[in-house]
């Protein structure tokens, strides 16, 4: 049965033809060509600090990927203040935490969305340990998995300066999008997000700027992929 959306953070399902949405497209093509020697498929999606549209940006994208025919999973790995779950509506009774801790089948915690292609993971129930789950061997061997089942694997986690999580899940995917809250986050913790991602000899893709103004100052959430930050 369908599943109604949150229509505040899904613009590339319900407004396809916005300029937001268009901007998302542009970030998921600037991704496929950022390699050549291999392709994506396992992206995590990061941020300095909460509140910089990070799960925003990681459900709009994940969208984009199946609008152009790829089976998507989207996995929230963040066990502690997860998200996902409320903007495709699904439950987040079982999610993550309980497939690898070995409470429930995969296929019973991954849930179809309406949006054809797309499956969502939710976090599931927190935890005592996050950090610890998400770096156990069930963990690692989970995610090939999902490799071998889906095309594109993106991930969503908490805040790169807040916990560990992010660092753990970072060295598991092939490729990290920074996501700046324009005028909210300082350079600093940005500057200290990245080196800590390049410390776990994390790949970071590029930058994703949100709450940008547009050339006619309109303030709106336009997104833009950049090179790595500086």
């Amino acid at each position: 049965m369908p599943r109604s959306t949150n229509n505040n953070s899904l613009v590339t399902h319900n407004d396809p033809k916005s300029p937001i949405s268009e901007a998302y497209r542009t970030l998921r093509t600037n991704i496929q060509f950022s390699s050549f020697d291999e392709a994506i498929q396992v992206i995590m999606v990061a941020s300095a600090n909460p509140g910089e549209g990070k799960s925003t940006t990681a459900s709009n994208l994940a969208v984009t990927y199946a609008q152009e025919g790829k089976k998507v999973l989207l996995i929230d790995a963040d066990l502690r203040k997860p998200s996902v779950f409320k903007v495709f509506n699904v439950s987040n009774r079982v999610g993550l935490s309980t497939v690898v801790s070995g409470q429930c089948r995969t296929e019973d915690a991954i849930q179809d969305t309406d949006v054809d292609n797309l499956f969502v993971l939710p976090s599931g129930p927190v935890p005592p340990n996050p950090s610890e789950l998400l770096a156990s061997q069930s963990m690692k061997a989970a995610l090939e998995d999902f490799k071998a089942s889906y095309d594109i694997v993106i991930f969503d986690t908490p805040p790169v300066l807040a916990v560990t999580d992010s660092l753990i899940v970072s060295a598991m995917c092939q490729g990290v999008l920074l996501v700046v809250h324009a005028g909210k986050v300082k350079s600093e913790l940005v500057r200290k997000a990245k080196t800590n991602l390049e410390h776990v000899n994390a790949r970071i893709l590029g930058v994703v700027l949100n709450n940008t103004k547009s050339s006619k100052g309109d303030k709106y959430n336009y997104y833009y992929y950049g090179a790595e930050a500086r």
